[in-house]
């Protein structure tokens, strides 16, 4: 019989970890300087890895994380790292709702946006993907987008709910729509910050295309053009790059700063502490190089060619590519909600515009359930 245990965890990194971490950072040889078209500027990742050795406090980070219940289980032979925060509304009335990350995120992507969920009525379970962070590195191929939304439908069963929403940000808009392909009959709806549907190339697509879709692919073509070598790698030798990942901190702190500096934000500065949380988990865990093989397990594995029917909406936000709607329709068939909320959250709106977010995820979910929704 499968392990279906769920086990406490906490995070408890030891010192001696932390002290190499501090002397592979005093040791760095660093790169010549190139000019800003080359990518993440030496200043930079120099500058951000001196406060990593010298001022930022990891067990500031560790003790945020540890305030929170969290466990893992086994699921399809990989340990699954979560976080599972309840409202106060009692289990009954509140909404189940499983929130996931993507890359190079991690679960700290959403502490700022436990409070305000939980305080509106929902119960969260927020885990680390496989082969991400505390779910340890992987033990075996295929964890793709579909592999992941199937285990995220059996957590939720093992945990005891019975109907419940999803939601998620970067790989999580992949995987969310997917979980409620995967368990129709218990996902209410699903809420994601971005669509990732993309034009199959016919010029009759673009024709009579809205502003805003037009804006929307505007961005899209600056981020293939600028932006997507990191797709490139990682989906087609992923352990080419992992043995530099796992060996110098500097070098994944370059390699993940990439979708987190400004010129990926949209001009939207992310805050260094969360820059370095987020980075610090996949140092300390060992999981750069395991993390990124999720681009190529979806770049190989079978694609969906219909639809996603259960309920969707989109909250997007300045800064950030959420979707061109006309492609949208034509891969989800139950598109509720399309906002585009004028706040600058950039790819990390749980982070940046917390309450807004919340808000739109709210409304989202009360919506859907009208007189049955507490709310």
């Amino acid at each position: 019989m499968a392990n279906e245990e769920i086990r406490p965890f906490r995070v408890e990194i030891i010192e001696d970890a932390l002290d190499d971490l501090r002397d592979r950072l005093r040791r760095t040889r660093w790169t010549q300087d190139a000019p800003a078209e080359y990518g993440v500027s030496l200043a930079e990742v120099r500058r951000l890895a001196e406060y990593w050795r010298d001022g930022y406090d990891w067990r500031a980070a560790e003790a945020r994380l540890n305030q929170y219940p969290q466990f893992s289980t086994e699921i399809d032979g990989q340990d699954i790292h979560f976080l599972h925060v309840t409202s106060a509304e009692p289990r009954q009335n509140a909404i189940p709702l499983i929130l996931t990350h993507g890359w190079p995120g991690s679960v700290a992507e959403y502490l700022d946006l436990i409070e305000p969920l939980t305080q509106r009525g929902f119960h969260l379970v927020i885990p680390s993907l496989p082969g991400f962070g505390f779910s340890s590195p992987l033990t075996g191929q295929g964890w793709s987008t579909a592999r992941t939304a199937k285990a995220w439908a059996e957590l939720m069963r093992r945990l005891g709910y019975q109907r419940y929403g999803a939601a998620g940000n970067d790989a999580g808009s992949m995987i969310s729509p997917e979980i409620g392909r995967a368990d129709p009959e218990h996902v209410i709806g699903v809420h994601v910050t971005q669509v990732f549907s993309f034009p199959s190339g016919g010029p009759a697509e673009f024709e009579g295309m809205s502003a805003e879709d037009g804006a929307a692919m505007g961005k899209l073509q600056w981020f293939m053009a600028n932006k997507i070598s990191f797709n490139q790698l990682q989906s087609q030798q992923p352990q080419t790059l992992a043995h530099a990942l796992a060996d110098s901190p500097a070098g994944l702190l370059g390699w993940n700063l990439q979708l987190m500096d400004a010129d990926a934000m949209g001009g939207r500065t992310l805050d260094d502490d969360f820059i370095l949380t987020n980075t610090a988990i996949y140092w300390l865990t060992n999981t750069g190089g395991s993390s990124i093989r999720f681009y190529y397990e979806d770049a190989h594995g079978p694609r969906q060619t219909e639809p996603t029917t259960v309920p969707l909406g989109v909250a997007g936000f300045a800064g950030d590519f959420s979707g061109v709607r006309r492609f949208a329709e034509r891969d989800h068939k139950n598109i509720v909600a399309w906002h585009l909320h004028p706040e600058p959250g950039g790819h990390y709106a749980a982070h940046l515009e917390p309450q807004v977010l919340a808000d739109d995820i709210r409304e989202f979910y009360r919506n859907l359930l009208g007189a049955q929704s507490t709310v």
